[in-house]
């Protein structure tokens, strides 16, 4: 791991290349690792340049991250991950059924994944889809999260009709949907 100064503080920094990638990108981790991702043939300097470029940003994120502990378990063994899935699954099922009381939409498949980008997904055949760490969310997140993909069953998009039906039963959900965003 490498390290730079940026505004007068050492922050610690790896710098990994890829094949798909075309640009540089930079991003931060829920931890508050910094992380360049360069296109093969890029020279290292410029990714340094980028970064002092773009200190303010990465301060800001930096400083964010600190303020806000998440608790979400970033890495479970198999054995942990799989009761934890069992116990993911019981909580969503219960809640499914409960708004689903309301919405009376039909439901495809319910599966519990590992995912580090998302919280959920509804897919076409209605089949919805929960990260595992769920487990973690208070109640309020939960029942957002559940209404979203829910309500992506009948709406399989972000329009105007789909956050509609999302207010019917979470009538904060702008709120909660930043709050859980910001978790992820």
């Amino acid at each position: 791991m490498k390290t730079i100064i940026l505004q007068g503080q050492n922050i610690p920094y790896q710098i990994t290349r890829s094949d798909r990638s075309k640009n540089l990108r930079i991003s931060i981790s829920r931890d508050g690792n910094l992380l360049a991702i360069l296109p093969y043939g890029m020279d290292e300097k410029f990714a340094e340049n980028f970064i002092q470029k773009k200190s303010d940003w990465i301060l800001k994120k930096i400083k964010y991250f600190q303020k806000h502990k998440f608790h979400i378990l970033p890495k479970s063994s198999q054995k942990e991950y799989k009761l934890r899935k069992k116990e993911a699954y019981a909580i969503i099922k219960e809640k499914i059924l409960y708004f689903n009381s309301f919405y009376k939409f039909a439901i495809g498949k319910i599966t519990i994944r590992r995912q580090k980008t998302r919280w959920g997904s509804c897919s076409r055949k209605g089949n919805l889809n929960f990260n595992f760490n769920i487990i973690h969310l208070p109640q309020n997140l939960l029942n957002y999260l559940v209404v979203h993909e829910l309500c992506h069953l009948k709406e399989l998009n972000h329009s105007k009709k789909f956050w509609e039906l999302v207010s019917l039963q979470i009538p904060d959900y702008k709120i909660l949907r930043k709050e859980l965003k910001s978790l992820i």
